[in-house]
């Protein structure tokens, strides 16, 4: 059999930190740039260690703290390592693909992660489009937390910051799902289209506006959501932050700025900074197309 691959091993190793109570609730866990640190290994790798953690619902991100041990973290079973099934054929290779994007997929390489031949993996998945839909199915098993709110704007809102969450969770996600006009078989999607149409319900709108609402919010979100994906891949290739990014490319910045070739971009932020940050982006356009929509079917959203 194949030795573990070493984002197992080290995945393993703040396992047993997490288990043993020595990471409690809440504690951060070490960054990449520390497990590249501590273990010597790449950033890709890293982020691989980070993704099988969350993947395994011990840990979670936390907005301006970084990734911390989930609540719930030291009461979950154990995990076998050994058993070849559908669900864990599936829950790896979300994993892996979590870590290194849709283009690392393929039935070969989550089969050496098992450290199993390929063919032993199709008895259980017949081929690597129908494992990409399994994932895809995974991923969207689920519904926003709480009960449902009154009106049909904080409905759109709620079902809307779900998909966003599940798709900064899953940055491979948006293109795995993005043929609008080739939607898959998909039970956990279709709810989530179920949802949003029972909120556009008995508001006026024809079959077809509804739909046409439905879909223009779900390729904002899956267009956003692109850049996910494109971040994620950057860092891996580059080892940066976009903080670092940015840093490196600031004096080439400058110097085609200071061309005078870009008056209004040139002083744009003078008097106040600007981050661009994905959430706030997601924000502003999530709350323009909704105005759009008030507009459409006009009343207001409460």
């Amino acid at each position: 059999m194949a030795m573990e691959p070493p984002y197992l091993r080290i995945a393993g190793a703040i396992r047993r930190r997490i288990d043993s109570g020595e990471l409690e609730p809440g504690a951060r866990i070490p960054s990449t740039r520390s497990i590249t640190q501590e273990w010597g290994v790449a950033m890709a790798t890293a982020t691989k260690v980070l993704a099988a953690l969350k993947q395994e619902g011990l840990v979670r991100a936390v907005p301006g703290v970084g990734t911390v041990v989930a609540e719930s973290g030291r009461e979950r079973p154990s995990t076998p390592h050994h058993g070849l099934t559908r669900d864990r054929i599936v829950r790896t290779a979300i994993a892996l693909v979590d870590a290194e994007g849709l283009a690392a997929l393929s039935m070969r390489r989550v089969a050496t992660e098992f450290g199993v031949s390929t063919m032993a993996l199709y008895r259980h998945v017949p081929s690597k489009g129908e494992l990409v839909r399994l994932m895809s199915e995974t991923a969207f098993n689920g519904e926003p937390l709480g009960s449902r709110p009154a009106g049909w704007r904080a409905q759109l809102e709620r079902e809307a910051r779900w998909l966003w969450g599940l798709y900064q969770r899953h940055p491979w996600l948006a293109r795995a799902m993005a043929a609008l006009t080739r939607p898959m078989a998909s039970p956990h999607a279709m709810r989530y289209t179920e949802r949003v149409l029972n909120a556009l319900n008995g508001l006026g709108l024809t079959p077809t506006q509804m739909i046409h609402v439905h879909l223009a919010l779900l390729g904002y979100a899956q267009g956003v959501a692109a850049a996910v994906e494109l971040e994620s891949q950057a860092r891996q290739d580059t080892g940066m932050t976009p903080e670092e990014w940015m840093a490196s490319n600031e004096p080439r910045m400058e110097t085609i700025q200071t061309a005078g070739s870009y008056p209004i971009l040139s002083t744009l932020f003078d008097q106040e900074g600007f981050d661009l940050e994905l959430d706030t982006l997601f924000e502003f356009g999530l709350a323009r197309m909704l105005d759009g929509v008030e507009s459409l079917i006009g009343q207001p959203g409460g």
